[in-house]
């Protein structure tokens, strides 16, 4: 299905490909003094109204631009894209442009090749300059300064490839870090209410060009799922399995490196990651919902309301984002209610019950690991109250613990790395915190 739509959409930019280079070749003849073939100008007039068809139809630049464009910063973004789209075009805009080393275009270039008046000049000035929605949302970069007619336009790195529907590299997504998880869904240890949300949000995913383009359901953005529990219960890992599902990439956020303490830096971060990121095959998961979106109190200085501010363009920008984004938090009784109802989909991850965690010892203890007969995964799982996580880290614990030993791993490696693993969050124990893996537990020096 997703091949289908980047084909069809890459029609759709075949054709403003071809009206270029027809232009282009039309003004050579132009400058040579040549008349214009009457052939030639009915097929520039067909293809300026399969142009105007398809952005009116708007998927091509929809999918690929966070922003709506007129038509005049369309041919601009258009003209900045295809040397890259369709290199002989670049070398075209090169034979137009003596002297000129760069394959961009220039403004003069475009207002001579669009033929365009001293007016539509004018508006051709507005669509590069600083506050237009093409520099906004840096899908143009221009050298030079100010509004010099021969600098070249040519657009940031990562739009063509989005607008292309080709992979975006990892490092045109700033404050990101890839989840470099494969998981599937047997992988996945859930009460099965929670696996049949996990798979609606695929649902949401997959069918929304059938719902909203075909049957013509509201588009909501996103979607925006919110995954909720304890830490160590599976949230980033469901999270890798959608993205394995899928076939996409999964990108943490790191909001550290994007929130800024000056006024409006913030917001230019946000704005630089969701137009990179921006209908583009791939999940953007952001951990700690919690402190983004916390119950709102008084504001009491000019740096909360500004922090409402960036709340609100954080909020704005998920809705009106083409692409899945996943929201996790240890603490959904913090968020405001008044958040819930911007999310899609809201699954809670439980702790697990004495099966689960059975289950999840059987698959994390390494499977070629020598072990005793008294590692009875059913015995580990009834004896203490563990996250998947802690159980991940307490197997692998012990197995170092064994292999260090050169022996075969038993329940006194278990428990001592149970030992180890509930004593990290700091708090007194006692050895009744290991209910019967207690009597396992090394002599009291060893592990004290």
């Amino acid at each position: 299905m997703q091949t289908e739509r980047t084909n069809s959409l890459s029609n759709d930019l075949a054709v403003e490909w071809e009206r270029i280079e027809l232009l282009g070749r039309m003004l050579e003849k132009s400058r040579q003094g040549d008349e214009i073939s009457s052939n030639s100008l009915d097929r520039l007039l067909h293809l300026q109204v399969q142009v105007e068809k398809n952005r009116i139809k708007g998927q091509a630049w929809s999918r690929g631009i966070p922003t709506e464009l007129n038509n005049i910063e369309k041919d601009v973004l258009a003209c900045a894209m295809a040397p890259e789209a369709v290199p002989r075009l670049g070398w075209m805009f090169q034979s137009l442009q003596p002297g000129n080393v760069q394959p961009y275009p220039t403004p003069a270039l475009l207002q001579e090749l669009f033929a365009l008046t001293m007016d539509e000049a004018n508006v051709l000035y507005s669509a590069i300059g600083d506050s237009s929605p093409l520099r906004q949302h840096n899908l143009i970069e221009v050298e030079g300064v100010g509004n010099d007619p021969f600098s070249p336009l040519r657009p940031t790195s990562g739009v063509t490839n989005r607008l292309l529907g080709r992979p975006v590299p990892a490092g045109n997504l700033p404050g990101t870090m890839m989840v470099k998880i494969r998981a599937q869904w047997d992988d996945l240890v859930l009460p099965e209410d929670r696996m049949a949300m996990l798979r609606e949000f695929l649902l949401w995913i997959n069918h929304k060009t059938t719902v909203v383009e075909k049957w013509g359901g509201k588009d909501c953005g996103g979607p925006v799922a919110l995954f909720s529990g304890p830490s160590g219960t599976g949230k980033t890992f469901a999270a890798a399995v959608i993205a394995t599902e899928l076939g996409w990439p999964l990108y943490r956020v790191d909001l550290g490196s994007l929130v800024s303490k000056y006024i409006g830096e913030t917001e230019k971060n946000l704005n630089r990651l969701f137009d990179a990121a921006h209908g583009q095959p791939m999940i953007l998961q952001f951990d700690e919902a919690d402190s983004l979106f916390s119950k709102r109190g008084n504001i009491k200085e000019a740096r909360d309301r500004y922090a409402n501010m960036e709340v609100s363009h954080l909020l704005s920008r998920i809705e009106s984002h083409h692409g899945p984004v996943i929201l996790t938090t240890n603490l959904r009784s913090h968020l405001d209610a008044a958040f819930a109802r911007r999310f899609q989909i809201v699954v809670d991850f439980p702790r697990p019950d004495a099966t689960a965690r059975k289950f999840l010892w059987q698959r994390l203890l390494p499977p070629r690991a020598p072990r005793l007969p008294d590692v009875d995964p059913a015995f580990l799982g009834a004896s203490v109250n563990l996250t998947g996580g802690n159980i991940l880290n307490a197997a692998l614990h012990a197995a170092y613990l064994a292999a260090g030993e050169n022996q075969p791993m038993g329940l006194k490696q278990v428990a001592l790395a149970v030992w180890r693993e509930i004593g990290k969050d700091g708090r007194e124990l006692s050895s009744s915190d290991l209910g019967p893996l207690a009597r396992y537990l090394p002599r009291r020096k060893q592990c004290w």
